[in-house]
Formats: C-alpha cells, structure tokens, sequence
C-alpha cells in the first residue's frame, strides 16, 4: 500500500489549493477527485476575483480585507488567469441602496485594500462614456465606478492543480473515496477507479469535498465529527448579448440582493441566486424561479434588451445553518478537526474562491502541529502559477 502525509478529498479550488499548499510546504500529498479537477462548484461561481463589497454591507471586514490581499497576490501570480475590470452600480431614485452609502462603502472598500488604485472609486458624469446607452436610457440617478478583478474560475482551479503536481502532489481523478479507516497510522483509504480499486494510506486526511463533505465525513470508520450545514444553490445564466465592456454590480428590487452582469465569453453572466436545496448534490440545476428572478433585475436595469439564454449553470455553496436568510449569513471558512496519533481528520467548510490560498494557510498551520514542519519547496503567495489548457489530458 502506497502512503502519503496528506490526502486531500476533493478537486475544487480549495482542495486544489490545499495540495498545492502542502506540497510547497514539503509534505507528500495525493489529491483525490471522483470527476474532474473544477467539476463542480469551482467552475459555477460568478468568476470574480474580489473582496467582496456587499460582505461589508453585513460586517464582515475581516473577510473583505483578507480577500482583497489575496486579490493583489493573485493578480500578481497569475496575471494570465486573474485581470481588472471595471465595475459600474446604477443607483435609481428607488433603490435600496443610497449614494452617501455607496461612497462610505466604496471609501472603505479602497482603504481595506490599502489605497490599491485598482479599488479608485467615483461617481460618473451623465455622459461618461464608461456608461452604455442601454443603461442611459434607464436615467438612473447616479451610477458609481469601482475596480475589481475577473478569472475562468475553472482554469484557475487547473492552473492550481498543475502548480501542485509540479511540486510533487499525486493526482487521481475519476478516483472516488469508498471507504476510509482510521488507524494508528492516519487513514488507510480505498478508492474506486475505473481499472478497479486502489488503496491509500495517509496520515491525515484532509475533506475539501464541498457540498459533499459530510457524505465523505460518513463513508469514514469511526465516523467523523460534522457541523449542520446548509446548501444554498447559486444559479447563473450566459446571455448572448453582450452588455457592454464593464461589469455590472445590480440590486434586486424585490429583495436588495447584490447581483452581477459580467463581460463572458462574448456574451454576459448573469447572477447568482441564492435558493435553499436539498437533493443529491450531482443533481443541481437552474430552476424556472430562478431563471425569471435574474431576467427580473435584468430588466430593471436594461428593459430595452431582449436576452437569449445560450447556457445555464449552478453550483452549491456551504453555508452555516440559521433562520436568516442566506444573504446574510456568513462566508468565513469553518474547519472541523479530530486529530490523535501524529495523523487525523480536517474538513473545510465554505470559503470563497478569492480566499483559496488563504484558507490553505490556514489548513497548513493547523498540520504542521500534527505532521511537524518540512523543508520547504516553494511559497505559493510568490509561485507563479502555470499557463493551462481549458482541459488537461485526463482531467
């Protein structure tokens, strides 16, 4: 039976993440997706590379501040893959959201990323030509300009991977976790492969399945500890029409929800929704009621347009459990831990795609207590990360 110091379960960005991280850290590390690398949530997020300025809205400034150094840092290692973008939010006489408000949060939004000329904020004359004439002839009565930043969600994940298998990591996908038993050891894994079964042996095990992660917490002997979660379907649709050259921050007038339309593909994303699912987490897609929501706020804003959905997709986020709305519940990362022996268990519980390199950080401290420090490879905060394919052989 082969052995590595870190498993990790799950190949979306922070699993991918977490590999790279060990493996820079000089640990030996398999990273086990039962699909492939991004097929899942990691490649249905909004695309956005921010600290994100709603988050202020509910306090979370230390999750602001820290999304958006981790925004410099990977506009810095992958300026191939991560890029500015100016943003646009139109502000109507009914809108929730006032000026004064905007220009306090977008103040503070620049002061959290230092001042970064990437976050200038403004308000735009009437005929700036920043504004498209579709967005015009709505008359709002201000709209604000901000800078953030924009990825291929799923190709930053494979650019990830890629940066982990160059410093060493083991990748198994189509590699799906049937059986994990705790010993003295760590963890000896089984694993269903299309030639059959492969065994694995490691000292922790790492669980970065996502929606996922308390299915793989239950295909373990003894069992291991969850937290009560909730999954929260985030849905998008890709409009032929494009909008323009900015990115569009929109409220939702039925409920204030922030919302975006992005420059993708030739075309525009629009989304996300935020709607409460149950089900099998393989089984997720754009419902009717989401899809009029988002043409909904669309049209608030753009009632001259005719869009043509061309593709849809959704993903699921993990969430804490509360009788709020998921609007309003937090994004910070959650860990649940059980280590014992020199070896254990870790599962990572939300995060944002921004945050991955930041989270397996965090992953890392908590290891290194357990497995001892190595040799170092590499630090990931200034490792560029590789040119990738959209689809790597195999993956």
């Amino acid at each position: 039976m082969s052995g590595v110091d870190i498993a990790v379960i799950g190949g979306g960005i922070h699993g991918a993440g977490v590999a790279q991280a060990a493996a820079a850290a000089g640990y030996s590390v398999a990273l086990i997706e039962k699909g492939g690398i991004a097929s899942g949530t990691s490649s249905k997020s909004s695309k956005l590379i921010h600290g994100g300025l709603r988050y202020l809205r509910q306090g979370h400034i230390g999750l602001v501040r820290e999304s958006l150094r981790e925004r410099e840092i990977l506009l810095r290692i992958a300026p191939h893959l991560v890029h500015p973008a100016d943003f646009l939010i139109p502000v109507h006489d009914d809108s929730r959201i006032r000026p004064w408000q905007l220009r306090l949060g977008l103040g503070l939004y620049a002061a959290l990323a230092g001042h970064n000329p990437l976050t200038a904020m403004a308000p735009l004359p009437p005929d700036s030509s920043l504004i498209p004439p579709s967005l015009a002839r709505t008359a709002p009565r201000a709209v604000f300009h901000y800078r953030d930043a924009q990825t291929d969600d799923r190709r930053l994940t494979l650019a990830v991977a890629l940066s982990a298998r160059a410093l060493g990591a083991r990748i198994f996908t189509h590699s799906q976790l049937v059986l994990g038993r705790r010993v003295t050891e760590g963890y000896d894994l089984s694993l269903r492969q299309a030639e059959g079964f492969r065994s694995l042996r490691c000292r922790v095990l790492v669980n970065a399945a996502g929606p996922w992660v308390n299915g793989v917490a239950a295909s373990l002997v003894p069992e291991a500890p969850t937290l009560p979660v909730a999954l929260v379907k985030g849905s998008h649709l890709v409009l032929e029409q494009a909008l323009g050259e900015c990115c569009f921050y929109l409220e939702s007038p039925a409920d204030g929800r922030a919302l975006f339309a992005l420059p993708w593909q030739g075309g525009t994303l629009l989304g996300t929704t935020e709607e409460p699912f149950e089900g099998d987490p393989d089984r997720v897609e754009v419902s009717a009621s989401e899809e009029a929501y988002l043409l909904g706020v669309l049209a608030r804003y753009f009632p001259h347009i005719a869009p043509r959905v061309v593709a849809r997709m959704a993903g699921l986020r993990v969430l804490p459990t509360g009788d709020n709305s998921p609007f309003q519940r937090s994004r910070e990362v959650r860990f649940v831990e059980r280590f014992s022996d020199g070896g254990g268990y870790l599962a990572i519980l939300g995060g944002k795609l921004t945050g991955y390199r930041a989270t397996a950080f965090k992953v890392m401290a908590r290891l290194e207590t357990v497995l001892g420090r190595r040799q170092p490879r590499a630090d990931t905060a200034r490792l560029m990360l590789p040119e990738v394919e959209p689809s790597p052989r195999g993956w």
